[in-house]
């Protein structure tokens, strides 16, 4: 097979209306020319972090308007978009199986073109560790402080599946989600390169670690702990067995 011939298709012309919506031609220039290449996984390994840089993007995007909407009490636009958001963020976790397929030693020698560089330093991702705060707070002055409610109310004592109880469970499968996909982060990083080389001590791998035990949405989460200990309280802290009943 000609693989220059390939290589060039690959490239397209650049010059029909879809190439050029889609800016065709900046888009695969920003990949290093297939004659740079460290070895031959390097282009996957651009590829991968690229676009997941995109759907953080298109994600940050969309939880802008879920805010608005938030601030608008307008459910049904929370709830839609939110959908679009969570798919976002299992396609991010997806992805990175992607990287899986490479060796250990392929690996190391990508990691030498990066210099010091960290997923640490990804603008998508350090973009949204900034947005669950601001859209917390309005979701409390919207959907709690507006109608006198608290998270306990919506969850338990004057629960009804209402709008709030709804966009409550939104924020929090967004938090569920983004909880997985920093786990699969992290044990790509075991798989890869191994989380306790020498070379990797550091406040990255820190940062890494200290994110798993991170919510965004804790009082989201406590809830779930109060009313267990509430209901507990009828049984004990172990109830009775089934057997003989």
């Amino acid at each position: 097979m000609d693989k220059d011939a390939i290589y060039k298709s690959m490239e397209g012309a650049g010059t029909s209306d879809y190439e050029k919506y889609l800016d065709t031609k900046t888009l695969f220039s920003a990949q290093k020319p297939f004659s740079e290449f460290c070895n031959r996984d390097e282009l996957q390994f651009q590829i991968v972090h690229q676009v997941e840089e995109l759907w953080m993007k298109l994600m940050a995007y969309t939880l802008l308007d879920i805010d608005d909407y938030i601030k608008a009490r307008n459910t049904n636009r929370v709830i839609t978009l939110f959908q679009r958001v969570h798919m976002l963020m299992r396609l991010l976790t997806e992805q990175l199986t992607v990287l899986e397929t490479m060796s250990p030693k392929e690996y190391q020698e990508i990691r030498l073109q990066l210099g010091n560089g960290s997923g640490q330093e990804s603008p998508g991702f350090r973009t949204l560790l900034k947005m669950p705060n601001p859209i917390w707070k309005s979701f409390e002055n919207a959907y709690l402080k507006q109608d006198n409610l608290t998270v306990e109310n919506i969850y338990n004592s004057e629960y009804t599946h209402s709008d709030a109880y709804m966009v409550a469970e939104c924020l929090t499968e967004f938090d569920e989600l983004f909880q997985k996909f920093r786990y699969h982060h992290i044990q790509l990083v075991h798989r890869s390169i191994g989380m306790d080389a020498k070379s990797l001590k550091g406040r990255s791998v820190e940062l890494l670690k200290d994110g798993l035990s991170t919510r965004f949405f804790p009082e989201l989460w406590r809830i779930r702990n109060e009313m267990t200990d509430s209901w507990g309280g009828t049984y004990g802290t172990v109830r009775d067995s089934i057997t003989g009943h």
